[in-house]
């Protein structure tokens, strides 16, 4: 599986102002629902039931916030670059400017299970991570996110 398989560049965000993690996770729900034909309420309501379990703030300022949702058919991510870090309750304390939120479907089958641990994989990498910051348009964005 590649994240190329659920996201596409149209979902790709660079430079997101935001002022705090609530915001974020709202705003970012709101697009995947829209284009998920979701209701928008729902799968933020997720979004945040799922970051009450513990940040997913992951470290080295990346954030992979997920649910999983019933009538969602395939696995569908957004990926944003945030234009200042924001307090994201990671496991390391540091601030997030990377998000990727994936929506996965609820009766999820082995390639849609590969996708929260695809995402991971890529963001630990310290070079991917060096060239989504370097990246000056969502085009590079995406290419940076997409090239493992």
């Amino acid at each position: 599986m590649k994240i190329s398989d659920f996201l596409s560049p149209a979902d790709v965000m660079l430079d997101v102002k935001t002022a705090n993690k609530g915001q974020l996770l709202q705003a970012l729900s709101r697009r995947a629902a829209t284009k998920a034909g979701l209701d928008a309420d729902e799968v933020a309501a997720l979004i945040l039931k799922r970051e009450e379990l513990g940040s997913t703030g992951v470290g080295n300022g990346v954030a992979l916030p997920h649910a999983r949702l019933a009538g969602l058919k395939a696995s569908l991510g957004l990926f944003a670059r945030l234009r200042r870090a924001i307090d994201f309750e990671a496991i390391d304390d540091q601030p997030v400017d990377i998000v990727f939120l994936l929506l996965l479907p609820e009766t999820a089958n082995g390639d849609q299970l590969n996708a929260l641990a695809c995402v991971a994989r890529a963001l630990r990498d310290p070079e991917t991570l060096r060239r989504i910051r370097d990246a000056a348009n969502p085009d590079g964005l995406f290419r940076a996110v997409t090239a493992r």
